[in-house]
């Protein structure tokens, strides 16, 4: 039976565009903007590959492949704005509400963490239980044997645990 790309593409969209969300917004360091942009940008990139009549096995894995590329594509041609042209082009500053400045605290705490550890902990740290992808997942989208990703996420906890005490 052929494959309808279309539908595979409205189902991993439907299912995983909030988690590509949070990897990209985790690995941004907090920018929701960019972290959108890029999403966007990951589904247009993944629609474009199937579109040309390409198949992908592991859906999942390809799109967090594309998301991780698009970010340190990203990273390396990083601009900064002023306040006055972000307004310029529409910005409107984040909700204020309380239960909003709360959440956004607790991910500051839980980001500062993340930051401390090293790369290839942190990577793998933020997929694993931000993403909620499986090590087998992880293993895919990086390129990388699952032992090799396992070892990762325990050191990565385990120094996690290490600036906690």
């Amino acid at each position: 039976m052929a494959r309808d790309p279309k539908k595979e593409f409205l189902e991993a969209y439907e299912k995983y565009a909030d988690a590509i969300w949070r990897h990209c917004f985790f690995r941004l360091y907090n920018d929701r903007e960019r972290a959108l942009d890029i999403m966007q940008e990951t589904f247009i990139k993944t629609w474009e590959y199937l579109a040309r009549g390409n198949e992908i096995e592991n859906i999942r894995a390809f799109l967090y492949r594309v998301a991780t590329n698009l970010i340190i594509d990203s990273v390396r041609k990083k601009r900064t704005f002023s306040l006055d042209e972000l307004t310029e082009q529409g910005f409107d500053p984040p909700d204020t509400s309380h239960r909003r400045i709360e959440a956004d605290a607790e991910m500051a705490q839980i980001s500062k963490l993340i930051e401390k550890l090293e790369p290839e902990y942190r990577e793998v740290v933020v997929m694993r239980y931000i993403d909620d992808m499986s090590p087998k997942e992880i293993a895919g989208a990086l390129g990388e044997s699952e032992n090799t990703v396992s070892v990762r996420v325990h050191r990565g906890i385990k120094k996690i645990r290490e600036f906690l005490s």
